[in-house]
């Protein structure tokens, strides 16, 4: 498992080393394709061949892929030595867009809660897993309400290196808990980014879809629900968050939590970040943030990156009309 590195606290002396980026991306074998939505604002997407991603994932393989975080702080230096000092990128202002989600169908799985000392696993929020340039990687992410039924949000640099190509071997593990994948392993359609993430790696816009294909012949959030999204929301919320850290001193093997007041980073206003009080570590990365205090909540952001080994703050992405488009792509595909 790799350990993330120290920063240091000024902001002049942040480097690649010492930033905390909280998962990586992979590689792939195709350019990414640019396509652009109804609000005409550009996307970038990838259509995945991972026929055989499922069984690639073995426990093995699961229990020992890295938490990426060394991948994800070099995008966190490019964005910082191209951006800093400047003003985040405005967007067209948008209205407030909150979208419902959709109630898990019922079953009587019963999940082995005793390594589980944080959280009971949420069905919807799980582990993402995938290859880069020969080794394996693992994120979070959580199912959202689209028409596809079939979406799942992470990290930009969860699915793409930013700039870069895009993942391989990319699954979601919803409700993963030690080893195990009580509702599968869902292997990706199609992987959707920002171009602004895909081709410039700007952490502003750190956020990614994945379409997943069907499991035994069913579609993604009718086995395990799916969250409501909002977008152009106020700042300065209250959220919850959740993922799987991976890096020291977790494992990676169950379900975590944080809940705070969400201020903006003040080291890199540039990335027009908003952060919360969390601890969490390398691997949490694409966890979804709730508005309020638990996971029934409009899904508003992502675990994107912390500052240090011994970071006390995580920052997300303020999801606005690009991010927006984004989603809104992913889901009508």
């Amino acid at each position: 498992m790799t350990k993330t590195k120290t920063l240091a606290t000024s902001l002049l002396s942040l480097s690649a080393a010492a930033i905390l980026a909280l998962v990586g991306t992979t590689s792939a074998n195709a350019a990414p394709v640019n396509t652009t939505d109804s609000s005409g604002a550009a996307v970038s997407s990838h259509a995945a061949s991972d026929a055989g991603a499922a069984d690639y994932w073995t426990p093995e393989r699961m229990k020992n892929a890295k938490s990426g975080d060394i991948l994800g702080a070099k995008a966190l230096e490019r964005g910082k030595l191209l951006n800093l000092g400047k003003a985040p990128v405005t967007e067209a202002p948008g209205a407030v867009s909150s979208i419902p989600g959709q109630a898990a169908a019922t079953d009587s799985k019963a999940i082995n809660l005793k390594v589980n000392q944080s959280e009971t696993p949420v069905k919807h929020i799980g582990k993402i897993f995938f290859t880069l340039g020969g080794s394996n990687y693992v994120c979070s992410g959580n199912s959202v309400t689209a028409a596809n039924k079939s979406t799942v949000s992470t990290a930009g640099h969860c699915v793409n290196e930013g700039p870069g190509a895009y993942a391989t071997n990319f699954v979601f593990v919803p409700a993963y808990l030690n080893g195990a994948a009580p509702y599968g392993k869902w292997t990706a359609k199609a992987l959707y980014s920002p171009t602004q993430w895909a081709s410039n790696g700007n952490m502003q816009y750190d956020t990614a879809f994945a379409v997943m294909n069907t499991l035994n012949g069913q579609k993604l959030a009718d086995v395990v629900g799916s969250s409501g999204v909002q977008f152009n929301a106020a700042r300065g919320l209250s959220y919850k968050s959740f993922g799987y850290p991976a890096a020291s001193p977790f494992n990676g093997e169950s379900l975590k939590s944080c809940s705070g007041t969400a201020t903006n980073d003040p080291y890199n206003p540039q990335f027009n970040s908003q952060g919360i009080p969390c601890n969490m570590t390398g691997g949490s990365s694409g966890g979804p943030w709730f508005i309020g205090n638990s996971s029934s909540g409009y899904q508003n952001s992502v675990n994107s990156y912390g500052y240090g080994s011994n970071s006390t703050t995580m920052y997300g992405p303020y999801w606005g009309t690009v991010i927006q488009s984004t989603y809104n792509t992913a889901a009508a595909s």
